[in-house]
């Protein structure tokens, strides 16, 4: 059975009863892209400030050598976090394609 607008699937089996949802997911919305974007981009900030903070300390140019390298100190978490975030993310995913109903 499918729902009038085809984006829900009821199929019943003789051992099995499978139900699937296609695209638009909930909570899977142009929101989510929005904000996975934003955090990209706030990621990417952060690494271009650590690069010019690491480049004044190295040419001896910066005016606070205490705030750049906390600049760099924090890009190094955000990376770190964004790194395990992503391998959770992968995990999770495969977690899900390997799961028998």
């Amino acid at each position: 059975m499918t729902s009038p607008d085809g984006r829900k699937v009821l199929r019943i089996g003789p051992q099995s009863v499978v139900y699937s949802r296609r695209a638009p997911y909930p909570g899977w919305t142009e929101s989510f892209g929005n904000e996975l974007s934003e955090a990209i981009s706030s990621l990417e900030k952060t690494q271009e400030n650590a690069g010019s903070a690491a480049q004044a300390l190295a040419t001896g140019t910066a005016k606070n050598p205490e705030s750049a390298v906390t600049t760099v100190e924090d890009a190094q978490l955000a990376m770190q976090f964004a790194a395990q975030l992503r391998s959770k993310a992968t995990e999770t995913v495969q977690s899900v394609f390997q799961t028998q109903v």
